[in-house]
């Protein structure tokens, strides 16, 4: 379900920019950009005049991503003098940058889950995040601060508004859908079916009205790049894939051996730890009031949870991870690690996971150890999250009787 720039092929120059964790900003000039010459490329195709998302292309190749991507990076390429300024721009990402570390510190003050010495991990611990935002300028911090917005809007019950930069997000990139399937069961948890439906209908509507330009050029163009499901990736830049073997990692039955237990896993944590009211999970779909248990306002506990679970069950079991992947969950695994406090997962053993993930993320070339310590890491939060306590009490036809 993920999207890639870096699966084809990227300039030499590149690759050793790639290399570098961190570090404080470049002198101008400086070549320090992955992505951002195609992104000015792609987006001046369009200021000239070209809505055919098939004509479309940079250095690295052809637009693959949603129209909100090409509005946001239009206006990003004139801030900057036709996208000349990279000094400029990376000021602007540094911007977006806190912006983004407020946004998701509001989400953890409404959650009061995690302790206040790991907000020094998410802070200052990270020289790839500091360098997918502020160095590199890919679009996935633009999407991530969008999604974060977006559930802080859902958290102050703004549903509507919430779907609305939810669908935004998604317009950026559309790794966001990871986070879909928990935010289309916090809908039917809160309205039933049809209430849910005018919310996804806001999330559609705008789809529509960003695209309608290059869907009146060529829609099946827009549809097959910008929402493109099956695109193949390199194993050169996988970070979590490194320990196989290329030609399973290229196997469409492997593909599917992923979807499959990604479904799976998320239909069991839809039916056993998100649904908590005692009721069969088919009873989502009646009105709230129709419901054997009173409707119960929910928690910012349970929003959260279900959201950062259902993206996280989709980065375990992507086909693949590339560096600037690394923001798609970074901001979450603090919540994800001490929202359900195990026992036996002492505060050490959560930092030491923290640790283990971001030096794997920070393995350049990714090697088959860093990888495979990814993935144990993954199975640590995993199984936690599936042992551990639940973050939000269960309601049930006792404590009906009992209110």
């Amino acid at each position: 379900m993920a999207t890639a720039r870096l699966a084809r092929a990227a300039p030499p120059v590149a690759g050793a920019a790639l290399h570098a964790a961190g570090g404080g900003l470049p002198l101008p000039g400086g070549d320090t950009e992955i992505d951002w010459k195609a992104y000015m490329a792609e987006v001046e195709g369009v200021i000239n005049g070209t809505y055919d998302y098939t004509q479309l292309q940079g250095d690295t190749g052809p637009l693959v991503y949603p129209a909100g991507f090409v509005y946001i990076f239009m206006g990003l390429y004139y801030a900057t003098g036709r996208g000349t300024d990279i000094c400029m721009a990376q000021h602007i990402f540094a911007v977006l940058y806190l912006a983004t570390l407020l946004l998701v510190f509001l989400i953890y003050h409404q959650t009061c889950k995690v302790p206040p010495f790991v907000f020094f991990f998410m802070c200052c611990a990270s020289y790839r995040v500091h360098s997918i935002f502020v160095l590199r300028l890919f679009n996935d911090p633009v999407a991530m601060a969008l999604l974060f917005l977006s559930i802080n809007l859902l958290l102050a019950q703004r549903w509507g508004w919430g779907c609305c930069c939810f669908s935004l997000a998604v317009s950026v990139k559309m790794n966001v859908l990871l986070f879909a399937p928990g935010l289309l069961f916090l809908l039917l948890t809160q309205f039933g079916l049809r209430g849910a439906i005018p919310k996804l209908g806001i999330c559609a509507v705008l789809q529509v009205v960003l695209g309608l330009p290059f869907l009146l050029e060529n829609p099946v163009g827009y549809v097959s790049r910008s929402f493109d499901f099956g695109r193949q990736f390199l194993f050169r830049w996988t970070v979590n894939w490194r320990f196989l073997p290329e030609a399973l990692f290229l196997h469409r039955a492997f593909h599917l051996a992923l979807l499959t237990a990604h479904l799976t896993l998320l239909l069991l944590f839809a039916l056993c730890r998100w649904h908590r009211t005692g009721e069969s999970i088919l009873s989502l779909l009646k009105d709230p009031s129709k419901r054997k248990v009173p409707p119960q306002p929910l928690t910012p506990n349970q929003i959260v949870f279900t959201l950062f679970t259902s993206n996280f069950i989709g980065i375990c079991f992507s086909r693949s991870l590339h560096y600037q992947f690394y923001v798609w969950y970074f901001h979450t695994l603090p919540y994800l690690l001490w929202a359900t406090p195990a026992r036996w997962l002492t505060h050490l053993l959560r930092l030491l996971v923290l640790g283990l993930i971001e030096l794997s993320w920070n393995t350049y070339p990714s090697t088959s150890c860093s990888s495979a310590a990814l993935h144990v890491c993954h199975a640590v939060i995993l199984l936690q999250l599936w042992l551990g306590p639940q973050p939000f009490p269960k309601t049930t036809q006792h404590s009906k009787k009992a209110h």
